[in-house]
């Protein structure tokens, strides 16, 4: 699933295209919403909120959500697609752009004044004007017992992190992923993952380590079996989360103590 940044950038570059231009076509291909028709609204603005993206056109809402396999394309208007048509979920034409959502996990078009219904259930946004570390903080705190990697992912804790982020903060604090949040800093983790996420939002190539050569990008996610890239001490992994939730968790056994 994309990590905040990802999704912050997503909704950034539809927003550069589509905001004050008039909608000429609108296709939703979901059966709840396969006859609505906005053509000829113009588009207030696309946002991002945590990892869920919200087009505001008017007093309606366009929710959507990449989930695993979901893609926005921008193409000049008539350009060729670079995914087949069928996997199309969403189709929004201007005089000059044509934007397609591809295999979108959720579509739903809600009235505006209903957003809350959709992300009200979100912790502060890591890279959104809600954000503040006082509050994650206590909502993480609050959580003492479960594992910091699932209190984290969780997206009513703060909202923002993958996986892949989730992973890294817990090398660089030096903690593995099981520890019980009670057990770790809080606030300097939270604090730490607001820097980095930050920090990686305008790249398009992620880097945890702060360098963007090809492997070397990130400390131990996706590095199973390989060497640390700090002590050489082989990368472990393991499938860590509640049942239903469970995540691959990847961890130096040397650096993470």
């Amino acid at each position: 699933m994309p990590e905040g940044d990802t999704v912050y950038r997503t909704a950034r570059h539809l927003d550069q295209v589509l905001a004050d231009r008039v909608i000429q076509r609108w296709e939703l291909r979901v059966p709840a919403h396969a006859t609505s028709d906005l053509t000829g609204r113009t588009v207030d603005q696309v946002v991002s909120r945590g990892k869920h993206l919200l087009l505001r056109a008017g007093d309606l809402t366009l929710h959507t959500h990449l989930a695993m396999e979901g893609d926005w394309h921008i193409y000049a208007r008539g350009a060729r697609w670079k995914r087949p048509a069928h996997t199309a979920r969403a189709i929004i034409e201007t005089a000059e752009h044509s934007v397609v959502g591809f295999e979108l996990a959720v579509v739903e078009l809600l009235p505006r004044s209903d957003e809350h219904a959709v992300v009200g259930h979100l912790g502060p946004d890591l890279l959104g004007p809600d954000w503040s570390a006082a509050e994650a903080t206590t909502r993480l705190r609050a959580q003492p017992e479960r594992s910091i990697a699932s209190a984290l992912l969780d997206q009513r804790t703060l909202a923002g992190l993958g996986n892949e982020y989730v992973n890294e903060l817990c090398f660089i604090r030096g903690i593995r992923p099981e520890s019980r949040v009670a057990d770790t800093d809080a606030s300097a983790l939270i604090a730490l993952a607001h820097r980095l996420i930050t920090a990686n939002r305008d790249r398009v190539e992620r880097t945890t380590t702060g360098d963007t050569r090809r492997g070397r990008q990130s400390w131990v996610y996706g590095r199973a079996g390989r060497p640390c890239l700090r002590c050489g001490t082989l990368i472990e992994h393991r499938m860590l989360g509640e049942p239903g939730r469970e995540r691959t968790t990847f961890w130096c056994p040397r650096c993470q103590r």
